[in-house]
C-alpha cells in the first residue's frame, strides 16, 4: 500500500443532532480489506471549543495527538493531552475528547481490529444514528 497523507483524505463532518459542541471532521485511512487486514486507522480533527462526543469503541483504540491540545474525558476523570501524547483506550471504555486549545486538535486513531463500531451517547449526523464505524463494520 502506498503512503496516505492526511492532506489527501476527503474529510466528512460528523456532529451531534442536539449538542452543538459535538462536531468534528474525519476520514478512515484503512480498515480490514481496504489497505489493512488486522487493524483500522482514522484521522479526525476538532475545532477549538468543540468536542468529539462521548462514546465507546468495539475494539481497543490508541490515539496519537498530532496537533493541538485538549482534555480526555473518562468516567474516572479527565486528563490533559497535547502534541506527541499517546493514549490507549480499552475496548468498551467510555471516552470523549475536548479541544481546550486555540488551534485545531488533530488525532490519528489506531484500532486493534480490522472493523470498529462506535456507540455514541448522542444521535450523530449525517447518519442520524448512535452508531458509526469503519466502512466494513457489521451493522
Amino acid at each position: 500500500m502506498d503512503p496516505i497523507n492526511v492532506s489527501s483524505l476527503e474529510l466528512s463532518e460528523v456532529r451531534a443532532a442536539e449538542d452543538e459542541k459535538v462536531r468534528w471532521w474525519g476520514a478512515v485511512f484503512s480498515y480490514g480489506g481496504a489497505g489493512s487486514t488486522g487493524s483500522a486507522t482514522i484521522y479526525f480533527a476538532i475545532a477549538p471549543g468543540e468536542r468529539l462526543g462521548r462514546h465507546t469503541d468495539t475494539v481497543e483504540e490508541t490515539q496519537f495527538i498530532a496537533k493541538g491540545s485538549g482534555e480526555l474525558r473518562l468516567d474516572e476523570g479527565t486528563r490533559p493531552v497535547a502534541v506527541g501524547d499517546v493514549v490507549v483506550l480499552q475496548e468498551g471504555e467510555a471516552h470523549d475528547l475536548v479541544n481546550t486549545g486555540t488551534e485545531t486538535l488533530e488525532v490519528i486513531g489506531f484500532f486493534s481490529g480490522p472493523a470498529v463500531n462506535q456507540y455514541w451517547d448522542d444521535v450523530m449526523l449525517p447518519g442520524n444514528s448512535r452508531v458509526t464505524g469503519s466502512p466494513n463494520a457489521p451493522e
